[in-house]
Formats: C-alpha cells, sequence, structure tokens
C-alpha cells in the first residue's frame, strides 16, 4: 500500500518532498492549502473561497473541494503531520478529524521531537523542539519518517468536539493557547501591529514581519496575510496613515497619526 503524507501548507509540503528524496522513497505529498485559523469555518467551500477572494485573486470553490475529494476516494495510507503549537497546523489537525468521522490514518506530531540544529563554528549542534513541521529542515523530516503512529479513537473524538467547538464560535481568528486552540477577536493582533509602526514612515512589510517575530515563540500563530489585512483596516478605520497602495505592503509606507 502506498503511502500519502498530508500537510498544512505549501512550505512543509516542499520539505517533506524533499525529505522523502534524501530517505529514497516515493511517497506521495499532499497538502492542505487553506489557513483554518482566520475567516469563516462554519461556512461551505464556496463561502471560504469568496472569504478568501480579495487576498488571493482567481480563488474558487473547486480550490477549496478538490483536496478533500483526492482524501475521499483515496486507498492510500494517510499520514498526517502537525505541531500542536502552531495555530495553522492545530487547526488543520482538528478540522481533518471532524472530516474523517472515526477514519483510520495515522500521525506524525512533531512538537515534541528534540531535533538537532544547524553546526556552527566546529561547534555541535543544539538540540530543539519544532514548534511546526514548516520550520523543520528536509534532512531532520527525513530522520522521523517512520515515527507514524496510528490515531487513538479517544483522541479522535476530542479533537472532533473541539472543532464542533470552534465551528459553534466561528470567531475571526483561533490562537494557541497551553490548553488548546482558542477563538480570538478580529482585533486581536491590533495592539501589536501598531506598537511596530512609528511616527516616522515604515514599510508595510517591515511592520508585518516585526508582528510576525512576536508570535512565533512559544506558539507560531499568525501569517503574513492577515497581518497584512488588519494594517489595511487600521489604515481603514484612521489609526494609521499610508503612502501608496496599501494592499500592496513592499512599496506601501505607513506611520502613525501626527
Amino acid at each position: 500500500m502506498k503511502t500519502l503524507h498530508i500537510t498544512p501548507g505549501h512550505s512543509a509540503a516542499g520539505s517533506l518532498r524533499e525529505a522523502l528524496r534524501l530517505a529514497g522513497r516515493d511517497d506521495d505529498v499532499l497538502p492542505f492549502e487553506d489557513d483554518l485559523t482566520c475567516g469563516p469555518i462554519d461556512s461551505d467551500a464556496a463561502a471560504r473561497a469568496a472569504w478568501w477572494r480579495p487576498f488571493y485573486e482567481g480563488v474558487a470553490e473547486e480550490h477549496f473541494l478538490k483536496f478533500w475529494r483526492h482524501i475521499d476516494k483515496t486507498k492510500d495510507r494517510l499520514v498526517v503531520w502537525f505541531g500542536r503549537h502552531c495555530a495553522q497546523e492545530l487547526a488543520f489537525r482538528l478540522a481533518w478529524a471532524f472530516h474523517m468521522n472515526n477514519r483510520t490514518y495515522d500521525i506524525i506530531d512533531v512538537t515534541d521531537l528534540r531535533l538537532p540544529g544547524r553546526q556552527r563554528d566546529g561547534v555541535a549542534p543544539a538540540t530543539y523542539s519544532p514548534r511546526a513541521v514548516s520550520l523543520i529542515r528536509a534532512e531532520n523530516l527525513a530522520t522521523v519518517l517512520d515515527n507514524a503512529q496510528p490515531i487513538l479513537p479517544e483522541h479522535d473524538l476530542a479533537n472532533r468536539n473541539e472543532w464542533k467547538r470552534l465551528m459553534g464560535e466561528n470567531a475571526p481568528f483561533r490562537i494557541v493557547t497551553s490548553t488548546g486552540l482558542s477563538s480570538a477577536p478580529l482585533d486581536y493582533f491590533d495592539r501589536s501591529l501598531l506598537e511596530q509602526a512609528s511616527p516616522e514612515w515604515q514599510r508595510m512589510a517591515r511592520v508585518v514581519g516585526d508582528t510576525m517575530s512576536l508570535y512565533v515563540d512559544p506558539y507560531y500563530q499568525v501569517g503574513d496575510v492577515m497581518l497584512h489585512a488588519r494594517l489595511i483596516a487600521l489604515v481603514n478605520e484612521g489609526k494609521l496613515v499610508a503612502e501608496g497602495d496599501p494592499w500592496n505592503m513592499q512599496t506601501c509606507r505607513i506611520q502613525l497619526p501626527r
């Protein structure tokens, strides 16, 4: 039986494909392309596509349906990769359990792994615990390909119930906490964005990057797209001033109102 590895996001999928190549395996990799930490989750694929369209031109319902169609029809052994300290990966893991509804599959939870860092100046690398699959180098992923474990029914049930709760709350954002995934309001990241802004002009991309760095340890919470979206909202609300097109964060500059 062939193995199909499932990862949240293209970055993790690319690293995993390279890991499989390094290990001499011909397993397939299928990325889940949606980010379920943001936007409505109590809706169908058409509503998800409509919600994403302002950020990604040409997104269609089929973009989301094709993943689950593939999963529903495949006879491959399924291995799901995720990290509990990454909001995007944990959200996908819960949604996966909800969709599978007692179907068997294996998991590789990278959260508690101890992986070697890079050697520098001849010094032996220290070990670290990864927060996300997407943050693990391919050569390290190759060493844990045999770590897959069958999902326990009681864990699967708990994950399904968690996703049901989050769907019922249907908040604008979902973040990782010490107790798991929690709903968060639309302005959850706004204070940090405003604190990274200044009375002097800065590129939007700089403010986004500086804010992202605040949310990677101990939990990897948010990506650049949603932080950019919130900066646009803050400009529209008059809490920031923009010079240029706010939809282009590489060229647009922002500052706090004087």
